[in-house]
């Protein structure tokens, strides 16, 4: 089985994560992805021996609409996605305009962050590839996969730096990630 084919399988188990596709799959933002924890952190839990859902504290949402970058519009695409989703996922998708991650990056992380041109092309700037996956529900039921580093770090366990972007963070990206998974690989 490809690995394209076994994430898909994985992530399919989870009905908290369905539910969340087939609501944005409804809503159809320009250019969304699920990406971040919700995806790569119930792969490293299915390959742990885990409950899937293990540790998910939200469902991350990027969508790109340079049409508009003001915060005003973000907030009421914000409100639009809550109304569309029950307690508790109401208050766990965090959805984000991708066209104006640069506005905010630096002042909330410390580091520079150019603008980007696209959802997939934030995936490459996520702090290791093992993050750089996200996922969206088409209208036939397929599920499209964006990992432009590929899917055998995570699936590897493999935790190694962004070579696109270094970060002032990883070592505490390090920390948090093995805390949960000590069986991850850091490679430096």
């Amino acid at each position: 089985m490809s690995l394209e084919a076994e994430l898909d399988a994985i992530l399919r188990r989870s009905e908290p994560l369905a539910q969340v596709l087939r609501t944005m799959r409804e809503i159809d933002l320009p250019d969304w992805l699920v990406f971040s924890g919700a995806v790569y952190q119930r792969v490293l839990n299915h390959l742990g021996g885990r409950p899937l859902d293990y540790g998910i504290k939200d469902y991350d949402v990027g969508y790109f609409d340079a049409s508009d970058i003001g915060y005003d519009a973000e907030d009421a695409v914000i409100r639009r996605v809550a109304a569309a989703f029950e307690p508790p996922l109401r208050d766990l998708v965090e959805v984000r305009n991708q066209a104006r991650v640069h506005v905010w990056f630096e002042g909330k992380f410390g580091e520079p962050y150019a603008p980007l041109s696209g959802t997939a092309e934030a995936l490459t700037r996520f702090e290791s590839p093992m993050f750089a996956v996200g996922v969206r529900l088409e209208a036939d039921d397929r599920l499209t996969i964006v990992a432009p580093f590929g899917l055998e770090d995570l699936f590897a366990r493999r935790l190694r730096p962004n070579p696109l972007r270094p970060s002032i963070n990883f070592a505490r990206t390090v920390a948090r990630a093995t805390a949960r998974w000590p069986e991850i690989e850091v490679a430096a």
